[in-house]
């Protein structure tokens, strides 16, 4: 009788719990409810949650623009690799002192060599950064050994060729045959190869140089991503800067800064003034001079270049801006709207209407005094908001009298009025009072 009792009680709890299947995925613990519910979690506001979301989607998109540039900048060592590139710039920088000293090189041989790398490193379809990285190293080289004039070019396309196994890729890399037919059989297959060792061995192989296009790349992705045709005008005056002595002494960071600042006063675009430096607002006033004055004298190789759709046609842009007679200035405002003006001359304010855009006249104080500095008499007629209008305040002057004198202090009284006048210098005359 017992087990039977028993039997039939395990049967009627299967039916009102039935038993759980068993998990797939192995031996699960069954979690129950609790029974205070859940934890109760911070409310947010919809204005919070709001703008949390636009910093997400905007540093997304910030993400997604240095991404496709090339540049995969992971978020938390962001400031470590900025630190590490103002320390390198540093260290791989030239001397223009040590350049002045060479005895054949001059100055104004550095444009026609600049040009005819900038044709090369174009026709090769090279990266921007292998430019950059090709003139530092020839800095860096003149900087230290004498260089003669024969051997300019050969230092030239040796520096192109060590840059462009650095950044770029191996399909794209000019052959030691191409760069003699390109400097027309003048030097040997040999003398490139040797060039290119005695180069790498003066600079050291310090060959990490943070080029000015890898700092535009940065700044033009945050903390705001630039439009396109910015980036382009600002990569046409960076280039610009590699043909002249007096851009030699700053860094990179500072030309991509410059360069910037000014491509987006061209453009229309508002200042960034908590971003500027003083070498930024040098490198501005040095490229702002020399195209407002010497527009005419830039490269044609390099006009061309950035005359292409490609590039925004940035070089026709900026040509134009300065022939026209175009200056950067510093004081450069965005303009408001302007205010809509009133048709009706007079002081009296009218209804407002459904199809009329004028707004009511702002009734104005009574002038007591006239020596009031923010008068009516001191104003001018454009100043529209205090004109003085029909508006007069209603005086009900049968109330005003003296108040009685049991309101009036003791010595008040016994002075009576004139006296009180005479004692604080009142100017007024005042008759007595019989």
């Amino acid at each position: 009788m017992k087990d039977i009792s028993i039997s039939s009680y395990r049967s009627s709890r299967n039916v009102v719990y039935p038993k759980k299947r068993p998990s797939p995925h192995g031996i699960s613990k069954s979690h129950k409810t609790p029974l205070l519910g859940p934890l109760p979690t911070c409310r947010v506001s919809s204005y919070s949650a709001k703008s949390v979301f636009l910093q997400q989607r905007q540093r997304e998109a910030q993400i997604t623009a240095l991404r496709r540039q090339g540049v995969l900048l992971e978020e938390e060592y962001r400031e470590d690799i900025r630190l590490y590139m103002h320390e390198m710039e540093r260290y791989t920088m030239s001397s223009s002192q040590s350049m002045d000293q060479q005895p054949e090189i001059r100055w104004h041989m550095r444009p026609c060599l600049v040009d005819f790398l900038v044709e090369i490193h174009f026709a090769f379809r090279l990266r921007p950064e292998t430019l950059y990285l090709t003139l530092n190293i020839v800095d860096r080289y003149v900087s230290r050994r004498i260089v003669y004039i024969k051997h300019y070019q050969l230092v030239g396309c040796a520096a192109l060729w060590i840059a462009a196994k650095f950044e770029d890729a191996k399909e794209r890399v000019p052959t030691v045959q191409e760069l003699a037919q390109i400097c027309r059989e003048t030097y040997d297959e040999s003398a490139f190869i040797q060039m290119e060792g005695h180069v790498l061995a003066t600079i050291q192989w310090t060959l990490g140089h943070p080029t000015a296009e890898a700092w535009l790349r940065l700044m033009c992705c945050d903390p705001f991503v630039e439009e396109e045709k910015v980036q382009h005008v600002a990569r046409f005056l960076m280039e610009i800067t590699l043909f002249y002595r007096e851009f030699v002494k700053y860094t990179p960071s500072s030309i991509a800064l410059g360069a910037l600042t000014l491509a987006r006063f061209l453009c229309g675009k508002p200042r960034r003034t908590f971003e500027e430096t003083i070498e930024c607002k040098e490198i501005v006033e040095l490229l702002d001079n020399r195209l407002a004055k010497r527009v005419t004298d830039l490269s044609e190789t390099l006009v061309k270049k950035y005359s292409y759709a490609f590039y925004s046609k940035a070089a026709t842009f900026v040509l134009q801006f300065y022939l026209q007679g175009g200056r950067f200035s510093w004081h450069h405002i965005v303009p408001f709207p302007a205010t809509p003006t009133r048709t009706s001359p007079s002081g009296t304010s009218t209804p407002m209407s459904d199809t009329s855009d004028d707004f009511p006249l702002t009734p104005t104080s009574p002038v007591l005094f006239s020596s009031d500095p923010f008068s009516s008499s001191f104003s001018s007629d454009d100043d529209k908001e205090n004109l003085p209008s029909a508006f007069e305040p209603v005086i009900n002057k049968l109330r005003m009298e003296d108040p009685p004198d049991h309101y009036l202090p003791h010595e008040y009284l016994t002075l009576s009025r004139p006296a009180l006048h005479n004692l604080n210098g009142s100017p007024r005359v005042v008759t007595a009072v019989s």
